[in-house]
């Protein structure tokens, strides 16, 4: 994509990869929009980044995004680039029942909510000139974690459907960019010291240039291998990967 020059809209933006990225991107003169559900978060990261602006949304409500869709067209009709950040991690086992209220929540905001909001504003975004669609999934789309078995089905979920979104706008103006981040030192998971969490300002600077090198999958060079998920060998893979995870568990 082209890194410049843009008005970039970003669902979870007020803390950890999303602000990493709304504020990489503001850096180089973009115009960025955040969004997020609570308003004094919003105010604290476009106060500390003047001529970032904001919009409240709750990406778990389709009314919400319907009509933050319309103010977006409305007030900046210039948008050409939609980051679908926003998305939750809850601990499961699927061994068990898994709570419904919990397991709803997850797939509305990190599978329904990129979907949703994408069909919001792609007949915008296919008038555009030069437009890109990033989705935010993760390594666990290709290497599931066990003890967030929802969220890495969801994570899988939206790997596919950027790949048929990616063909079927295949000869419109729209470009489709898929960012897989590893452990990144953030809340999403819990913001600590734990050395096998990728340190956040280190993944905005390779996923940065990976978007800059019109890569249609950024995957930081330290999960290729788990990127390279190897066929047939997945399921010792998988196993390999959780029994080590139950080894040495994420603090929680």
């Amino acid at each position: 994509m082209k890194m410049e020059n843009n008005t970039i809209f970003i669902t979870g933006g007020t803390s950890g990869i999303g602000r990493g990225l709304a504020e990489a991107f503001h850096k180089l003169g973009n115009q960025v929009i955040i969004a997020g559900r609570r308003k004094a978060l919003l105010d604290e990261v476009t106060t500390a980044n003047p001529g970032m602006k904001a919009i409240e949304l709750d990406i778990g409500d389709p009314a919400s995004i319907e009509a933050a869709a319309k103010t977006l067209i409305a007030d900046y009709p210039q948008l050409n680039v939609l980051i679908n950040n926003a998305g939750i991690m809850p601990f499961d086992d699927a061994s068990q029942a898994i709570d419904d209220t919990t397991m709803q929540a997850i797939i509305t905001t990190n599978l329904y909510g990129p979907i949703r909001m994408t069909s919001a504003l792609i007949e915008h975004l296919k008038r555009q000139p030069d437009a890109t669609i990033i989705n935010n999934t993760s390594v666990l789309a290709y290497v599931p974690l066990a003890v967030t078995a929802v969220y890495s089905a969801t994570k899988a979920a939206l790997h596919s459907y950027s790949l048929s979104q990616r063909f079927m706008l295949r000869d419109t103006s729209v470009r489709v960019q898929e960012i897989a981040p590893p452990w990144v030192n953030t809340d999403l998971i819990k913001k600590g010291d734990d050395p096998r969490a990728m340190p956040l300002d280190q993944f905005i600077t390779e996923t940065m240039a990976g978007l800059a090198a019109d890569k249609e999958e950024i995957v930081v060079e330290s999960i290729q291998a788990m990127r390279d998920n190897p066929g047939a060998n997945e399921h010792a893979l998988v196993t390999g990967f959780n029994a080590e995870m139950i080894a040495n568990p994420i603090p929680m």
